[in-house]
């Protein structure tokens, strides 16, 4: 180039004037391109700082970017994902969990609630006694309705309703008291199929030691399941042991014993998880039932039962609760993490103990509390 721009300097009378402002323009050309140079450099690191995350490395020979690692984003809680199905366990969102440490103070909070909750159950169902077999009577000294008045109605109304009627009157007494819950247990499986509901329903139909909400999640938990097989599973055993447990312990009874055991053997899940630092959501009527399984083996161990796809293998109540603990304590030893192994010993344990002893210790002690209501009720119809 500098031969050509000489030869052309020489031999050109239009050209440069002299070879001193030749050279001039040729390094003031060189001054500029470095200049354009040094900027884009700078340029490029300076980009380059604005990621710290990510570290580039260039190579000396040639002109090729690394490939860039794309950065994962999480999605905004406000916007609603499908939720994924895994087996038995619902979509899992990380905002809803914190880690907490092994230690017992998560503990307190949910001991108490325990406590305080079972004790709320079974004075209301105490009161509720009094006040169904207060209501009884009166209908029947007053005996405001007559039987042909009944049938005038059921005949006058629609065909539906007039079949409902005639299913649920077939129904025995447990069965009826088994509907709300089973009820309830299909509302909350529907809902788990909103997409908008998702972070509401693990945050407080899940339960789980590591949650930020720890002590509503107990009750909540116990009508939650996000499987179609495990909710018709539990609903099935509770349908067919709900006339022997009702029979048993009358249906208020009952209740208050069903919604202790859900928080119970919760609150034995919740020990498990942190002894052992294993944390994880968990859901599901199993521990309630097993309380009633446990309950009605337990009173009647010679009762026949049979697996629904195997009739033809028959075995006793006894047995079959000898074999549930033992599976259960195999599970909770050798951590398997298909069941809630410690809601379940939890559940059974606690049904054990109450026909045993609770029933003496707990509702046939309920007097002085319904004479309490009885006094509050005959001043406020005084008044």
């Amino acid at each position: 180039m500098l031969r050509r721009c000489c030869r052309f300097q020489d031999g050109g009378r239009k050209g440069l004037a002299t070879r001193k402002d030749y050279f001039g323009r040729l390094r003031k050309m060189a001054w500029t391109c470095c200049s354009r140079v040094w900027v884009r450099q700078e340029l490029w690191n300076s980009g380059n700082r604005a990621h710290r995350s990510t570290l580039y490395t260039q190579q000396r020979n040639g002109f090729r970017r690394p490939a860039q690692k794309s950065n994962f984003q999480r999605p905004n809680s406000g916007t609603s994902t499908k939720p994924q199905r895994r087996g038995l366990s619902p979509p899992v969102e990380d905002a809803v969990f914190s880690t907490p440490p092994r230690s017992v103070k998560k503990l307190v909070k949910p001991f108490f609630f325990t406590v305080g909750f079972s004790g709320c159950a079974f004075g209301s169902a105490a009161i509720w006694q009094y006040e169904s077999l207060k209501a009884r009577f009166q209908k029947y000294f007053e005996k405001t309705r007559s039987k042909w008045m009944d049938r005038m109605k059921i005949r006058s109304g629609l065909n539906i309703r007039r079949e409902i009627h005639l299913w649920w009157k077939t129904l025995s007494e447990g069965q009826r008291a088994v509907s709300g819950i089973i009820a309830a247990n299909v509302l909350v499986f529907c809902l788990w199929r909103v997409p908008a509901m998702q972070r509401t329903m693990v945050t407080y139909f899940t339960s789980n030691p590591a949650s930020r909400v720890l002590c509503f999640p107990m009750v909540l938990s116990t009508f939650s399941h996000f499987s179609f097989l495990h909710m018709a599973a539990n609903m099935y055993v509770l349908w067919s042991f709900s006339t022997s447990i009702v029979s048993l312990l009358g249906p208020e009874q009952f209740m208050a014993v069903y919604f202790s055991a859900g928080v119970i053997s919760t609150f034995a899940s919740y020990v498990c998880k942190v002894a052992t630092g294993r944390f994880g959501p968990s859901l599901g009527a199993s521990g309630a039932i097993m309380t009633v399984l446990a309950a009605v083996c337990t009173k009647v161990p010679e009762a026949k039962l049979a697996i629904i796809f195997l009739p033809m293998f028959t075995f006793t109540a006894g047995n079959a609760l000898k074999a549930i603990i033992a599976m259960d304590s195999a599970g909770l030893v050798l951590g398997w993490k298909f069941f809630d192994h410690a809601a379940h010993l939890g559940g059974a344990l606690f049904g054990m103990w109450y026909v045993t002893f609770g029933n003496e210790l707990i509702w046939k002690n309920r007097e002085p509390l319904v004479k309490a209501w009885h006094k509050i009720r005959t001043r406020s119809s005084k008044k």
